[in-house]
């Protein structure tokens, strides 16, 4: 008689964020959603009683350190799976390795759609779970002709086509201008801007600036005397960590669509945050993007319990159509384009550095990163936002 033993080795896993850097507030907050979710796991007892193990790089905010570090956790530390990127221009240098070693990542930020890859789980927002009701809202209630402004990378490029055609098809509309700054931006970068938005005066602007410029943007705004409840500033990606970097005082009045919220009330949502603020601290700041890295880890986990390992051809079955509870809801990968069906909300920043949310989804909304269709989900409403 042959008696096996349990594997009880730790299980590997890469870890890819940028502690450092321009994009170092958001991507430490991813950090600590997955950190958070492997101890979790770990003081549940492990993935069928193995301990996780994570690998953790500091990428820096910088597409070459992130594609050297992603071939370094699967060469170097084995690795079969990452967790990681934040920045478009992060994601498309790690998934050429991640094909060419037949590895997965999961990929917990909001991007521009248009992208399918075997090797990648996307559980950020695609166009039509964010884009689509930003858009429908800030032509509702402001207007349909828009000054877009954005960091200069692939992201905003293609964030910006999406919204100009999509605020295009409605009435008196018009794409004022397209401005792009450095990811270093500073304040004085956008005094011209402001200037030209004072001469074009557009019913709304859209930013797709992303990391530490995009207080400097907002305080530009400030300083120019610009009035949100005339002119607000619409974002995908301002969050509660930007709000706390440029101050409250500065943002309140701007909008943000995004699936996740600290405001969300549910059960869900405050134990988690409470578990969060136990193991990290009241500096921490949980956003769309923290949540996205949380749960996704959780679908991985509860995905290798069932297959075994995670050899992506045996693991990847399970992960596809998976769900989980999460923070903003229950959330399912969706099997046909490895996309998550989220729920869009659209939040207006306040005093408190939080988000008031002013509309929410009633059920999630399937991902259509090619914006084949667009559906908005069952919108709940709060017309009485613009007044409060």
């Amino acid at each position: 008689m042959v008696t096996t033993v349990a594997n009880k080795d730790p299980i590997r896993v890469g870890v890819l964020f940028s502690e450092t850097g321009v994009t170092s507030t958001i991507g430490r907050s991813q950090l600590q959603g997955t950190l958070l979710a492997i101890e979790e796991v770990n003081e549940a007892g492990g993935i069928d009683g193995r301990e996780v193990s994570p690998v953790v790089y500091d990428a820096k905010s910088d597409p070459a350190v992130y594609a050297a570090m992603a071939e370094r956790l699967i060469s170097h530390d084995r690795v079969n799976v990452i967790f990681g990127c934040y920045m478009s221009s992060s994601r498309k240098a790690v998934v050429p390795i991640v094909e060419k070693w037949n590895k997965l990542l999961f990929y917990p930020t909001l991007y521009e759609g248009f992208e399918f890859s075997n090797n990648l789980i996307y559980t950020g927002a695609a166009p039509n779970q964010n884009s689509v009701q930003m858009a429908e809202f800030m032509t509702s209630n402001f207007g349909a002709r828009v000054y877009l402004i954005g960091s200069n990378y692939i992201y905003p490029y293609e964030s910006n086509r999406i919204m100009g055609e999509l605020v295009l098809q409605h009435k008196d509309s018009a794409r004022l201008a397209e401005r792009y700054v450095p990811l270093q931006a500073q304040d004085t970068e956008f005094r011209d801007i402001m200037k030209d938005i004072r001469e074009k005066s557009p019913d709304f602007i859209f930013s797709t600036v992303v990391g530490d410029s995009t207080a400097s943007l907002y305080r530009a705004y400030a300083d120019a005397g610009f009035d949100p409840k005339k002119m607000p500033i619409a974002s995908l990606t301002t969050s509660e960590a930007e709000v706390r970097q440029m101050g409250a005082d500065v943002a309140t009045g701007h909008f943000t669509s995004a699936p996740y919220f600290q405001s969300i009330e549910s059960e869900v949502n405050r134990r988690c945050l409470e578990r969060l603020r136990q193991r990290f601290g009241e500096d921490c700041v949980p956003n769309l993007c923290w949540e996205s890295a949380y749960f996704q880890f959780h679908i991985y986990a509860n995905a290798y319990r069932l297959s075994g390992n995670d050899n992506i051809g045996e693991i990847m079955p399970h992960i596809l159509g998976s769900e989980y509870d999460a923070p903003q809801g229950r959330v399912r990968i969706d099997p046909s384009n490895h996309h998550t069906c989220l729920y869009p909300r659209i939040g207006r920043a306040n005093s408190r550095g939080q988000f008031t949310i002013v509309r929410e989804a009633t059920r999630s909304v399937h991902p259509d990163p090619y914006l084949v269709t667009h559906s908005l989900g069952d919108w709940t409403a709060s017309l009485s936002m613009i007044e409060s």
